[in-house]
C-alpha cells in the first residue's frame, strides 16, 4: 500500500562536476534532489563559488525529482553567486523543472542580472 504525497522509491543523486573551463564550471546533476540528498550539491556548490568562477552551470538533464529544498538548493546558488559575482545558468532542465521554477516565480529571480555592490 503506497501512502499519498510519498514516492515508493527514490533514485539515489549523482552529482559529477566538469571543471575544464575554471571561469564556467559545469555540476551535473541526476536522480532525485530531495531532502535527504540535497546536501553534498550545496556543498559542492559553496565550493565553487569559493573560487569565484563568471558563471557556474546546473545541468539537470539526468534530473528525475525535486523537492522544495533541491529547489532551496537552486536559491541558494543564485544568491551565494550574487554575493560574489558569479552568474548561475540552468541548462537541460526538464519540464517538470520548468513548471516548479516558473511556478514559485525562481526564473524570474535567475533572470536578474547580477548585483555587485
Amino acid at each position: 500500500m503506497l501512502s499519498h504525497g510519498r514516492r515508493p522509491e527514490t533514485t539515489p543523486l549523482s552529482i559529477s562536476v566538469d571543471r575544464s573551463d575554471p571561469g564556467r564550471p559545469l555540476i551535473r546533476v541526476g536522480g532525485d534532489l530531495a531532502y535527504t540528498s540535497a546536501g553534498p550539491l550545496r556543498t559542492e556548490i559553496d565550493r565553487l563559488l569559493a573560487t569565484a568562477p563568471t558563471t557556474v552551470v546546473l545541468d539537470f538533464g539526468d534530473l528525475e525529482f525535486i523537492d522544495s529544498t533541491g529547489l532551496g538548493v537552486i536559491v541558494h546558488a543564485w544568491r551565494a553567486g550574487q554575493q560574489t559575482g558569479t552568474g548561475l545558468r540552468l541548462r537541460a532542465v526538464p519540464r517538470f523543472l520548468n513548471t516548479i521554477l516558473d511556478m514559485t516565480g525562481v526564473t524570474g529571480l535567475l533572470a536578474r542580472p547580477i548585483a555587485l555592490d
